[in-house]
Formats: C-alpha cells, sequence, structure tokens
C-alpha cells in the first residue's frame, strides 16, 4: 500500500470563511429538511395508517440508528486518518485553522456521500417492496425480516461468540482507507458511499423497519418525506462527530466511548426495532 499523501486533501475553496463542500452539505440538508418537512405539514397524515408513526418518533428513530457502532466507528477511523495526513498542529498539539478546515471540507464530502447513499437504498426497498405488492402480507414479511435482524442483533450482544456477528463486512476498513488515500473529491465520495452500503447489515434492521412500515401505509409522497426527514435525523450524529473530532484528544476519548458503550447501544436499536415489528404486526 502507497504511503499516505494529503495532496488530495488540499484546502478547499471557502464560502464565508467555510470551506465549499461544508456549505453545500449544510445547504442542500437544510433544504431538503425545509421540503419534506413542510409537505408534511401541508398534507396532514393519518398516523394510524402508518403504524402510529408520528414525525418526531421518524426523527429519533432516524437519530438513534446515527449512533449505529458500525457508522460512527467508520466516521472516527476516516476522521483520524485525515487529521494523519494534514499533520498541521500548532505548539499545543492541536490541528491549524488549516487542518480544521481541511477535515470539515473532506468529511462534508464524506457525510454527504453516506447520507446520499442510505437515502438511495432506502428508496430502493421501498421500491423492492411495492414490487412484491401493496397487500399487508408483504409488510409482514418485511416486518418479521427486521425482527429476526433485531433478534440477531441482541446475540451479538448477549452471544458474541455464538455464530456469525451482523457487522460490516470484513474489509469494510480496508476498502475505505484505500479510497481515502486515493484523496480529493473522487475518494472522499467513494468512502462515503463504501460505508453507507457496508453499514445496511448490522443497521439495516431500523431502516428496514421504517421503510416496512411505510410500505404498509402506501407510501406516496408522504411516505417520501417521512423518509428523507428520517435520513436527515441519521446523517445527524455524524455531522456533530464531524464537527467535534478536530481534535485528537476529544477523537480518542469518543473512540473508546463508541468501544464500551456500543454493545448497550446494539441492544437498544434491537429493543426498538423488536417493538416497532410487534406493533405493526398487531396495527395491520
Amino acid at each position: 500500500m502507497s504511503a499516505p499523501s494529503a495532496d488530495g486533501l488540499r484546502e478547499h475553496r471557502l464560502v464565508f470563511g467555510w470551506p465549499l463542500p461544508a456549505v453545500v452539505l449544510v445547504t442542500a440538508l437544510l433544504t431538503v429538511a425545509t421540503t419534506a418537512g413542510a409537505f408534511v405539514l401541508a398534507v396532514p397524515f393519518e398516523g394510524g395508517a402508518f403504524g402510529g408513526l408520528t414525525i418526531p418518533m421518524v426523527l429519533a428513530a432516524g437519530f438513534a440508528d446515527g449512533f449505529n457502532p458500525c457508522a460512527f466507528a467508520l466516521l472516527v477511523l476516516f476522521a483520524t486518518f485525515t487529521l494523519t495526513l494534514v499533520n498541521a498542529v500548532t505548539a499545543d498539539g492541536t490541528p491549524t485553522s488549516e487542518a480544521r478546515r481541511r477535515l470539515l471540507g473532506a468529511g462534508s464530502l464524506y457525510v454527504g456521500a453516506v447520507w446520499v447513499t442510505y437515502f438511495i437504498i432506502g428508496l430502493g426497498l421501498l421500491s423492492v417492496l411495492s414490487w412484491l405488492g401493496r397487500d399487508h402480507l408483504v409488510a409482514r414479511g418485511a416486518s418479521v425480516l427486521a425482527l429476526l435482524m433485531a433478534l440477531w442483533m441482541l446475540k451479538d450482544v448477549f452471544l458474541p461468540g455464538v455464530g456469525p456477528s451482523m457487522m460490516a463486512p470484513g474489509g469494510t476498513h480496508g476498502r475505505m482507507q484505500k479510497a481515502m488515500e486515493r484523496g480529493g473529491l473522487g475518494g472522499m465520495l467513494l468512502a462515503g458511499v463504501l460505508v453507507g452500503i457496508c453499514t445496511v447489515p448490522c443497521s439495516g434492521a431500523m431502516y428496514l423497519q421504517i421503510t416496512a412500515v411505510l410500505h404498509a401505509s402506501g407510501g406516496g409522497a408522504t411516505g417520501l418525506a417521512l423518509l428523507a426527514l428520517y435520513n436527515i435525523a441519521f446523517i445527524m450524529p455524524l455531522l456533530i462527530l464531524l464537527l467535534t473530532v478536530s481534535n485528537r484528544r476529544v477523537l480518542g476519548r469518543i473512540g473508546r466511548w463508541n468501544r464500551s458503550n456500543s454493545p448497550w447501544i446494539k441492544a437498544a436499536l434491537a429493543t426498538t426495532v423488536i417493538v416497532m415489528s410487534f406493533g405493526l404486526m398487531v396495527s395491520m
């Protein structure tokens, strides 16, 4: 493997003092959030038809799913690798303003790619469920699959040595690092796409459950708006993490916190999916 180089992480063009990719990402998130939120508020939907879903529930589920240990750990890896590449620190060991801007610019490309990829995967799930049919049997089947995935997650927490584990495919870290080493726009976007795809095995239970509920409701424009809001909430923990990891010591503490608490986060997510699964199956 070639030695890492910071050439591809050159300074991005600044807009009002912020890297252009960060400005584009925030603008896109605000635009989609405003449009989707305004549509749902302007065209009220019957919560019962959506398995009892409400906008706060959708946002809470997405935000909780964003703390999934897979995506979180990979972003910590990304930040560590990027800070190593820029390797620009002040006398007290903290990154220079240039290093922070490079990390924010490259990280915005990465987070944006995760966001778009995950949303496209959600659209694909809805399309597959719609192709299978609109009857409740399809939604029940998807809900049962999500339930089994949640039980598998609990098995990983309480019986980690029994059978295979639900995690990102082996080699994800290596492929992501190679993509980042390419540098530039393409490398950061590719890393984000890889993470968006590879975290589905360990974060897909919640997502599948939400898409099953949206499918059972008939989907439509309201379903797409709710899916968009879910994905914005999903990306928020990664965006918050990106804004806080320019300090290596903070990054180390976050990494240690993630390692020590990831089993309980997985257990909480799995329990939520189980409750939602039974709620959907009872309501149909």
